[in-house]
């Protein structure tokens, strides 16, 4: 069973139709000792095969056929690299976050967020304004063991997390958790009737026009997932709170196509204002931590009652279940925890794949399941709920299917052919564009990103 089989079947979809899809192989994509390659191509296969299904199901012809490129998808994977702001180049790790040798092996952190560096500096005693914050911390680092670190930080609200092996993660209970549930955890909340979608046409074909998506998202793989459906023609209102804001460079690689606006929920006018979205909404996306968002009557059952037939996706890090479902956690993290750092890395130093492969793949795979949902949403009804995890999808990329993708064999790579540039508010952007792609549908989004947290918070 290949990566694109294994991953379709997790979505329900009909095998039959993987006979859609054609792919460019190219030499040199994304070189690693695990097959990501592999990986990175069946995420986003199977999201523009789902894209196509819907396509079909909205015209009453047939499923497009579906062509990608390897160069595609690698350029795509690894997008916040490619991204330029009136030519300058995005900072994408913070100069805290990176790995530290401690007393008996190694930690990641993560210290993008000023909030998330903070809660790391207070956790360790080290004040912020003491000299070279990397000598102070190399120095407390190696003092201290790693399971230590990590439990330290976490215990704050910061992030650290120790190296460990895969046979180290496998016996964990957390890594045992996780390797009990699905790829896609997908459920049929209710029985909510049937939401019609009307019928399609025009060039490019859009099969999620006149969706309306409500983008509760941070991050690379929830961005990932929405600024695919914009792609695709979906209404996407990315919302956030006033007092987190984002990183610039972030939001102008993550947020193509979108509407950006801010509402604080726990202030009456604005939560107001958010109900009158969700009483038209068709999808809510979060990418919250497993229960933040509750507190707010946006759990899966409390989204059911107010907005029957809505499609509810939950991205996490490390699931909804086990000891660490709620955690804190990024795509660089769950690589150490899991084992994949020490895959990649060698006798003297933890390694990285060569993108952010997890956040990136679970992106794609979010957004498929959005999209046959809506499918399955026209079909038989029902709110519909669809859950994944980082630490899952890595779970797939180290242990896999029974049989791994063989490289391919093809041209050489080189990002340029797509890569983009356009005019907007944030200035001239260069970006990759995307990989999904089937016969008759868009070549690029409609909209460059705008000012984050601008947009009124109203549907277009």
């Amino acid at each position: 069973m290949t990566h694109t089989d294994f991953a379709w079947a997790a979505l329900g979809g009909d095998p039959a139709l993987i006979s859609r899809i054609s792919a460019v192989a190219r030499e040199g994509v994304l070189p690693s000792r695990l097959p990501v390659r592999g990986m990175a191509r069946a995420c986003v296969a199977v999201c523009a095969l789902a894209g196509a299904e819907l396509t079909a199901g909205r015209t009453g012809g047939k499923v497009p056929e579906v062509r990608f490129d390897d160069g595609a998808v690698a350029t795509a994977f690894r997008s916040e690299r490619h991204l330029r702001v009136d030519g300058g180049e995005p900072v994408n790790f913070a100069p805290l976050s990176r790995f530290w040798r401690t007393a008996d092996g190694w930690v990641r952190t993560h210290a993008n967020y000023p909030h998330h560096q903070k809660r790391l500096l207070g956790a360790l005693g080290v004040p912020e304004d003491r000299g070279s914050l990397t000598e102070v911390l190399a120095e407390v680092f190696t003092e201290r063991p790693a399971i230590e670190v990590e439990e330290t930080v976490y215990a704050a609200g910061g992030l650290a997390i120790a190296l460990r092996t895969p046979g180290q993660w496998a016996a964990h209970p957390q890594g045992r958790a996780i390797a009990a549930h699905p790829l896609v955890a997908r459920e049929r909340l209710d029985t909510a009737p049937v939401r019609a979608l009307a019928p399609l046409a025009g060039d490019p074909l859009l099969p999620a026009a006149g969706v309306r998506v409500l983008d509760l998202t941070r991050v690379i793989a929830g961005p990932v997932a929405t600024r695919t459906l914009a792609l695709l023609g979906a209404d996407v209102l990315r919302i956030d709170s006033p007092r987190l804001p984002e990183i610039d460079d972030q939001h102008a690689d993550m947020d193509f196509g979108k509407r950006s606006a801010t509402l604080d929920l726990a202030a009456r006018g604005d939560r107001s204002a958010f109900e009158e979205l969700l009483a038209e909404a068709d999808v809510v996306v979060t990418g919250y931590r497993p229960g933040a968002l509750d507190r707010f009557g946006l759990s899966p059952q409390a989204l059911a009652e107010r907005r029957p037939g809505l499609v509810v996706a939950q991205l996490s890090a490390w699931g909804d279940y086990g000891p660490w479902s709620g955690r804190r956690g990024f795509d660089s993290l769950v690589q150490v925890a899991t084992g994949i750092a020490e895959i990649e890395g060698s006798a003297e130093r933890p390694g990285a794949l060569p993108a952010q492969a997890l956040d990136h793949g679970t992106g794609y795979l979010l957004a498929a399941a959005v999209l046959r949902s809506l499918i399955e949403q026209t079909r038989e009804g029902g709110t519909r709920l669809v859950r994944l995890a980082l630490a899952r999808t890595a779970a797939w990329l180290v242990d896999g299917p029974a049989h791994r993708d063989e490289e391919p064999a093809g041209a050489s790579y080189e990002p340029g052919p797509w890569l983009a540039e356009t005019d907007s508010d944030l200035g001239r952007l260069r970006y990759a564009k995307s990989p999904v792609s089937f016969v008759g549908g868009p070549a690029d989004w409609a909209r460059p990103p705008g000012r984050w947290g601008t947009d009124p918070a109203r549907w277009a």
